[in-house]
């Protein structure tokens, strides 16, 4: 016999989410060619500021946060020569909950497409159980200019991450051959949160990761960025064969956003080849 349901017990439905994007080169545009959602997961019209050849997209998840339970499925495409912006509308928010929730990325740039993935920030409320895969395949001259910004707690409201976990996982590859693979996990009130070899009691971490080499001069130009923000920032770079990396730890993830929208206006005309244009929403 089935038990009989708890009338006055609280039900929490968990939402399943896939979003599959694919973009390919048509003539000198860059066109949408697949767009396929299901669940509360989706992108606006897409954009063209720049002109034809960079397709914009603003990444939505109208319910505004994850709870337990919840999964997000991204998979996006880019056909050759294709080139994608991709970003979103305001924070990521990983609620507090009894089961984990999970999101899993996975994208895929094929021989001369460029993807830029510049999502703002995603904060992690204390009690959360927030696990994110991130996949990345790069063919054999696929340009990426990716970035991540963590929040652990609500540092505006005097919120310490102090129960739950964050738990999240990166591999890049080009023409399937490992470029970067890093795993994280901590733990609400972990000593890393503290330890000067952790978070160094910065609840704000953030990483860019860009295909491609800079020279010494510019390195240095980027290295000095971390300066406009003194006292609310510590953040330097380091150049890896055909790989170069940005690390920071900040107080609040607008320093931490602010910074690595600098590190893109340097970094992207030289490696990219593009003026950097900021997207209309992070004005918003």
């Amino acid at each position: 016999m089935r038990a009989a349901l708890d009338a006055n017990a609280p039900f929490h439905p968990a939402w399943h989410a896939e979003l599959e994007l694919a973009y390919a080169r048509v003539g000198a545009a860059t066109r949408p060619v697949m767009r396929r959602h299901q669940g509360p997961l989706r992108v606006q019209k897409h954009l063209y500021p720049e002109g034809p050849e960079v397709c914009q997209h603003i990444v939505v998840h109208p319910p505004g946060g994850i709870a337990g339970g919840d999964t997000l499925d991204l998979d996006i495409r880019l056909g050759p020569q294709a080139w994608a912006q991709l970003t979103s509308p305001g924070a990521a928010k990983w609620y507090r909950a009894g089961a984990s929730a999970r999101q899993r990325l996975n994208l895929r740039v094929e021989a001369g497409a460029t993807l830029e993935w510049l999502p703002q920030e995603t904060i992690v409320f204390s009690g959360a159980r927030a696990e994110l895969e991130t996949r990345i395949d790069l063919a054999t001259d696929a340009r990426l200019f990716y970035w991540d910004m963590v929040a652990l707690g609500r540092p505006a409201c005097g919120e310490r991450f102090a129960a739950g976990h964050f738990q999240a996982q990166l591999d890049i590859r080009r023409d399937g051959r490992l470029l970067w693979h890093e795993r994280q996990r901590l733990e609400g009130d972990d000593g890393l949160l503290d330890s000067p070899i952790g978070l160094a009691g910065q609840p704000v971490f953030a990483t860019l990761l860009v295909s491609g080499e800079i020279d010494a001069e510019l390195l240095d130009r980027c290295r000095a960025q971390a300066g406009l923000f003194p006292g609310r920032l510590r953040g330097d770079l380091s150049q890896l064969p055909g790989l170069l990396v940005a690390r920071c730890l900040a107080r609040e993830a607008l320093h931490a956003r602010a910074w690595l929208i600098e590190l893109w206006r340097l970094l992207r005309p030289a490696l990219l080849g593009r003026a950097a244009l900021a997207p209309r929403i992070w004005s918003t």
